[in-house]
């Protein structure tokens, strides 16, 4: 067969991936937070952007300058309850976030513009040119109230003891690594022959000014392991005795509710282990949590859902999530008159080009993820009507093809977003889950609901009556779910609920602690 070159013409219709679009779709998966921190980039680099409020301030005439983001406020979610049924045996818990009040603009600066003027008590400073106190001069962006805010951190709170403690200028440089290496829950990280090895000083010194931190406060800082700050808490009570010795040493038993064998090694009867088990209870784990770490971001939600007056659900996004930009048409007319070479009209054009299609695709990102918000409260109306028991299976593909989306679409509007519902605040992806087939052939449960059931099956189990896997999977049959026996060991499992066999013995433990 004889090969020839010859033109043809080809019609076909392909995809073309264009910075626009990639843009596009980059937005659309992005949290409230990273398009804040993504829409700020576009107005520092791009000077035909601005904000909703400079242009109504400004008129639209010119950019605006760009003000200074506001601080945010440092948000703190205490900690409660037993640390060894959080810790030991974790469990599902909800998260509750504080906001604080944001103190930086209660006091403005008001100062009059004499600084000749008369200070406190009528007093004025030398020639009358400063009320300024105590002689000293005084900038005037010092902030007072900046230093009683400040929160102590748990290296600033170890390293104040070790200047104290120690006066030796090479120890306490070792003291100084040491704490640096101590994470915010108290707990020693690193490695004591990495540090000696770093710092050219021998490893019984560096292991020595290490006990020398584990006696600051707070008690247990520096250990190590769970083991050795309990220790220490414990050493600092003077109720670190041979039997509590063997206590602490065994704690994978005492995870394990063996009493037994924690009898045994301690030897000791069943009202002292008890008592020595509620004197572990009352130490703190984490010592370092009680000091300040980073700033916790709240949870904001994108969508807001509420009952309407007519029985129907009202579906609105959280407005101030939205960074709100414009075009500024009237500075580019002015500004496009007056650039001569082609590099500044090109620079110009790019810079118009980018503006409006931000524009767009913040409009059309907020549309969408009303869109989808919508179709799944449509979805799972039963939920927020009566509760985790009624959500129902739902997948991307369901709700891509209500709204006439692609699923990647709804994937990716779903990632790193929050509603508020009347339930709570819970996360998009929470409404997708894989179906349960029910036992009588009707409509399938929700795999949510299905652990919502099986915890709630395992919390109201009494004592005498505790169920193992197999009850449990007769009980949900009872109720019209038909679960198999691995499912429902992995449910559990992924809730970090114990087996039978430990919930048996915790139960039993704690009948003789509460006579």
């Amino acid at each position: 067969m004889a090969l020839a070159q010859k033109l043809e013409f080809r019609q076909s219709q392909t995809l073309v991936m264009t910075p626009q679009l990639m843009q596009a779709i980059k937005l659309l998966q992005l949290s409230n937070m990273e398009l804040v921190a993504y829409v700020e980039a576009e107005l520092e680099r791009n000077p035909l952007l601005e904000r909703t409020h400079e242009a109504a301030e400004g008129g639209g005439d010119a950019a605006a300058p760009d003000q200074a983001a506001e601080p945010a406020a440092e948000r703190e979610a205490p900690a409660s309850g037993d640390w060894m049924e959080r810790d030991m045996e974790p469990s599902r818990a909800a998260m509750e976030t504080r906001l604080d009040t944001d103190l930086g603009n209660v006091f403005p600066d008001d100062a009059p513009a004499d600084r000749g003027a008369a200070g406190p008590s009528g007093l004025s400073g030398p020639g009358g040119s400063s009320g300024e106190w105590g002689g000293g001069e005084r900038s005037e962006d010092y902030n007072p109230e900046a230093f009683l805010t400040a929160e102590t951190t748990l290296a600033d709170h170890l390293g104040a003891q070790l200047a104290v403690a120690e006066t030796d200028s090479a120890r306490r440089l070792i003291g100084v690594n040491l704490i640096g290496l101590i994470d915010e829950t108290g707990y020693f990280t690193g490695d004591l022959d990495l540090v000696a090895e770093q710092l050219n000083a021998p490893r019984a010194e560096v292991e020595d000014v290490l006990r020398l931190i584990q006696t600051f406060e707070p008690s247990g800082v520096g250990a190590r392991n769970l083991a050795e700050c309990l220790a220490l808490q414990l050493k600092e009570r003077d109720r670190f005795d041979p039997a509590m010795q063997a206590l602490v040493a065994n704690l994978e038993l005492l995870a394990r509710h063996d009493r037994n064998a924690l009898k045994r090694i301690c030897g000791v009867d069943g009202e002292d282990l008890a008592d020595m088990i509620c004197e572990i209870r009352r130490l703190d784990p984490k010592p370092g949590l009680a000091f300040g770490s980073g700033v916790v971001h709240p949870l904001v939600p994108d969508v807001y859902v509420r009952p309407g007056r007519h029985g129907e659900w009202l579906v609105e996004l959280n407005s101030e999530t939205l960074p709100r930009v414009l075009v500024n048409q009237s500075y580019h007319a002015i500004v496009v008159k007056h650039a001569k070479s082609p590099e500044e009209k090109s620079f110009l054009a790019d810079c118009l080009q980018s503006a409006s299609w931000l524009t767009r695709s913040l409009d059309q990102r907020a549309r969408t993820i009303l869109k989808v918000a919508s179709e799944i409260v449509r979805q799972q109306d039963g939920f927020l009507l009566h509760g985790v028991r009624h959500l129902r299976p739902l997948n991307l593909r369901t709700v891509a093809d209500a709204i006439g989306m692609h699923e990647s679409t709804v994937s990716r509007v779903t990632s790193n977003k929050y509603i508020s519902t009347p339930r709570g605040v819970v996360e998009m992806k929470f409404f997708f889950s894989s179906a349960i087939s029910a036992s009588g052939g009707g409509e399938a449960h929700s795999a949510e609901a299905v652990r919502h059931r099986i915890k709630t099956l395992i919390e109201a189990e009494k004592s005498e009556v505790v169920l193992s896997a197999d009850p449990l999977v007769q009980k949900l049959k009872e109720q019209g779910i038909d679960c198999a026996r691995r499912t429902v060991a992995k449910y559990r499992e992924g809730m970090n609920i114990p087996s039978s066999v430990q919930r048996r013995r915790a139960k039993t433990a704690l009948r003789p602690a509460m006579h």
